[in-house]
């Protein structure tokens, strides 16, 4: 994948913690996790709480859990942000030596057509190719910009000389192989991020970059934390598991949705009164808000109608506690997507805030 314009923004104002967690977040978004395959990423992040002295373990989906101490032990936080993606899978190898996919995720095809890819075969290797529309040259097909794009025909032209499907298996190619979307992260100097998969990889570079933090620091938070970076929320279930008894409050942090109607913006942490799952809970909600006021961050209150988080997850299976969504706003979402520095520093600062104030139970 390529790395082309991941140069840090040169404001000099900036903060540390900003500055590496932007460059966090680059490493990030540069190592590819679509659902199904995370296990290199999730390395990734083990190694990173290792070097900043954090105890990790995994659980069997083979989600990312830390653990903080408090001083409180009765009562505890739950945090989740989650670090797979869409992309997709390889469905079928045509005749042609292409590929039919299938989606990981819920996104439209033509928001990667014309996208680089990565084919992961089955012993580590991988094939670039570009995700295109079957007959796609308009110098041939008089119907391309009538054609609906669908499950049958976009395709994957591999960068290798192919033109059988016993070519393309000879390269180890097969039926199952992930296909990772080429992320194209820029970082520009006016603060602008513009990649795919800021959806959910923004929310973990600011998670991870707060727990560097506090253990740097040597703060002691009111209460016990467990953090679980997630790695199956695109398909639904990522953060319906491991939710201790004593979690009286469960924080998802996940992107705010931005489009017409709605109030969060690429500057703002946006909390989320409602999505697709139903309200979040109002007193939490109202907590957050007014966190946001006294810190004197920028925040936008939204619905996202077309939407659901591990904290909804945990909701539906079961869990008893108190749930809410606050994240960065991301712009095209599921798509090539873009925010900014700024709304990664005030989702950081109100995460900040959030985890040491009192609890709704105090």
């Amino acid at each position: 994948m390529t790395k082309e314009g991941t140069e840090l923004s040169s404001n000099t104002q900036k903060p540390t913690y900003l500055k590496e967690l932007q460059t966090l977040l680059v490493r990030l978004l540069d190592t590819p996790s679509p659902t199904g395959d995370t296990r290199e990423i999730i390395q990734l992040l083990e190694r990173e709480c290792e070097s900043c002295g954090l105890t990790t373990r995994r659980n069997r989906k083979g989600g990312l859990l830390i653990d903080l101490p408090g001083r409180d032990t009765t009562k505890r936080r739950f945090i989740t942000a989650h670090v797979d993606t869409l992309g997709a899978m390889v469905k079928e190898i045509l005749p042609s030596g292409r590929l039919r996919l299938h989606k990981i995720g819920g996104y439209a095809w033509n928001t990667v057509e014309g996208e680089y890819c990565g084919v992961k075969t089955q012993d580590g290797a991988v094939i670039t190719g570009t995700v295109i529309l079957h007959n796609t040259s308009v110098h041939v097909n008089g119907e391309v910009e009538k054609t609906a794009r669908n499950n049958d025909n976009i395709e994957v032209v591999l960068d290798a000389k192919v033109s059988t499907a016993e070519e393309a298996q000879a390269l180890g190619v097969s039926v199952g192989d992930f296909v990772y979307w080429d992320p194209r992260i820029q970082v520009t100097e006016s603060g602008f991020i513009k990649s795919r998969h800021l959806d959910d990889k923004a929310s973990v570079a600011i998670v991870l970059q707060l727990l560097r933090e506090l253990t740097a620091s040597k703060t002691t938070l009111p209460y016990n934390v467990t953090v679980l970076i997630s790695n199956n929320e695109e398909i639904g279930y990522g953060g319906n598991s491991n939710v201790p008894d004593d979690t009286v409050e469960y924080l998802a942090v996940d992107m705010g949705a931005i489009g017409d109607g709605q109030t969060t913006d690429e500057y703002c942490v946006s909390i989320c009164a409602k999505d697709g799952s139903g309200p979040y809970h109002l007193g939490l909600r109202q907590h957050l808000v007014e966190l946001a006021k006294a810190n004197n961050l920028y925040y936008k209150v939204d619905i996202y109608p077309n939407y659901s988080s591990d904290a909804s997850a945990a909701i539906r299976a079961g869990s008893d506690i108190v749930h809410g969504l606050i994240g960065p706003g991301v712009a095209n979402s599921h798509a090539y997507e873009r925010s900014h520095l700024e709304a990664l520093e005030n989702t950081y600062q109100l995460l900040y805030a959030y985890l040491l104030s009192e609890t709704l139970q105090a």
